[in-house]
């Protein structure tokens, strides 16, 4: 975890390096709009080819082969499945490019009738959409490391793509090129990046991997049968995604702009956290539930959910008390207005309810998904999308863009509480005593954090000396939440010196 968090950590100060350039370029426009559109398309169908359906079914049963059977019977089904992956995204790919003009219809019709964003998001979701090819065959071989214990290379990647974009910025800027066009070139470019980058480490390890020829053996048929509910649930969380984007784009202008900006700030704990959880949880607690040992089953369990704590609830309630201030201070320049900063911020209080129970519903999914069960998490997801959908219509109509978000971080506690209500009866996911009373102290922490956040905010500011003063600003308030929280945590023995320590030393 802790190797997968700091990757993903470096990634994201790469991210927000690539944001205050595209705020500071194309700012919350039509362009900016189009452009995210664009963006989003390949990354919804990730969900399912990437990180999503395929790779929470892939990972156990390549993991359980590995165990089982060894290394050769393992690499065959690596092979078998990256054939068959390859052949139906090629396909399915080159039907989308084909039909876009009617997918960019579907998903924002309001760009319909709009001369700049209607065909600028076709042309650029064209230029985009081969990314899906490359990250799919780059999260089967990272789900492989994974599975051999090496995280480091797959939690690199997001840094790759963070870079091809921004470099595409700052020469599309430089060769007066279109910053639109040149983004989405970035992208796919970043896909194949990301692709070789990964290979590269399959000699390093000495971990075998070739292509095979496709053939629906036993195996194959159980990760499609496996994948099955995890398709559904990722095809209901894409009409989640999209129907957000559809109630955006009925919207004025700028408010797809304001979903992408505060998603962005949103996503760094989200991101940090919860993948480092559920990359490092899946293939570990697989192995320990086809091994039969219970106990460290449950103690991986219950440390997932701790630290999964002790870092999204402090995170959410900073979003939520000084989203101005930080929105402020990363995005307003160039063609990124005040009003802009008060909508955005608004949109990241809204998200920020929501991120403790999404960060704790990786370890709750990731404990359906070792024990090969992908259909419950699909029952509950397709209920919430559901929810979901109408509560974003309805306070989209009260509050504007902002009520999208509210909704969305509203409906997470409900899943997490499904979630847990269906893994009451594994022994497994039976809560120990460190982690309740973690949860208390860490808490405890958290309102003191708040506290000294708030005050700091409204009463604490340097004399105004230009640009440079919102960011000096801005790292006193996060340096005096951080000290608090810490001496807290620290001080009520929720997390010791030693642990640090221990876990620093470590290779």
């Amino acid at each position: 975890m802790a190797t997968v968090a700091s990757l993903t950590f470096l990634s994201r100060i790469a991210g927000f390096a690539r944001d205050v350039l595209t705020a500071a370029f194309l700012g919350a426009g039509p362009v900016a709009d189009a452009f995210f559109v664009a963006l989003k398309l390949p990354n919804l169908f990730r969900r399912v080819t990437a990180e999503g359906a395929f790779s929470v079914s892939f990972v156990p049963l390549y993991t359980r082969t590995l165990e089982e059977e060894g290394e050769e019977k393992a690499t065959q089904f690596a092979g078998r499945s990256a054939s068959i992956m390859s052949i139906g995204l090629v396909f399915f790919s080159a039907l989308f490019m084909i039909f876009m003009p009617v997918v960019i219809s579907l998903i924002a019709p309001g760009f319909q009738d709009d001369a700049v964003r209607f065909p600028l998001s076709v042309e650029l979701a064209r230029i985009t959409f081969p990314y899906l090819f490359f990250i799919s065959l780059t999260a089967l071989l990272g789900g492989m490391l994974n599975a051999h214990n090496r995280f480091a290379p797959f939690a690199v990647t997001p840094v790759l793509f963070n870079l091809a974009i921004i470099a595409a910025i700052l020469i599309g800027s430089w060769m007066n090129i279109n910053i639109g066009y040149a983004m989405a070139w970035g992208i796919s470019i970043s896909g194949f990046l990301q692709l070789m980058f990964v290979w590269a480490f399959f000699g390093r390890y000495k971990i075998k991997f070739h292509f095979e020829r496709p053939a629906f053996t036993p195996r194959i048929k159980k990760l499609f049968k496996l994948m099955g509910p995890g398709v559904l649930g990722a095809g209901v969380m894409h009409i989640n995604l999209f129907a957000d984007m559809i109630i955006a784009s009925l919207l004025p202008a700028g408010a797809i702009s304001y979903l992408y900006y505060a998603d962005r700030l949103n996503q760094l704990p989200l991101g940090v956290v919860g993948i480092a959880i559920g990359t490092a949880l899946l293939p570990m607690l697989s192995k320990s539930l086809a091994a039969g040992t219970h106990e460290n089953s449950k103690n991986l369990f219950n440390r997932a959910l701790e630290y999964s704590l002790l870092l999204a609830l402090p995170a959410a309630v900073a979003l939520f008390i000084i989203p101005t201030a930080l929105i402020e201070t990363l995005f307003e320049r160039g063609e990124f207005t005040s009003e802009d900063t008060r909508v955005t911020a608004l949109v990241l209080m809204g998200y920020a309810i929501g991120l403790p129970p999404y960060v704790l519903s990786k370890t709750f999914n990731t404990a359906f998904w070792a024990k090969e069960n992908t259909a419950t998490p699909v029952k509950i997801s397709i209920f919430i999308t559901l929810l979901n959908i109408a509560l974003a219509f309805t306070l989209s109509r009260i509050i504007g863009v902002a009520g999208i978000a509210f909704a969305t971080g509203s409906v997470a506690w409900i899943q997490i509480a499904l979630l847990a209500f269906y893994l009451r009866g594994e022994d497994y996911t039976r809560y120990d005593m460190r982690f309740i009373k973690g949860a208390l102290k860490t808490t405890g922490a958290t309102l003191a954090m708040a506290a000294v956040l708030y005050g700091v905010d409204r009463f604490v500011s340097l004399p105004d000396m230009g640009k440079a003063t919102k960011f000096i600003d801005l790292i006193i308030l996060i340096g005096a939440g951080f000290c608090t929280y810490a001496l807290v945590i620290l001080g009520s023995g929720v997390i010791k010196a030693k642990d640090i320590k221990l876990l620093l030393k470590r290779k």
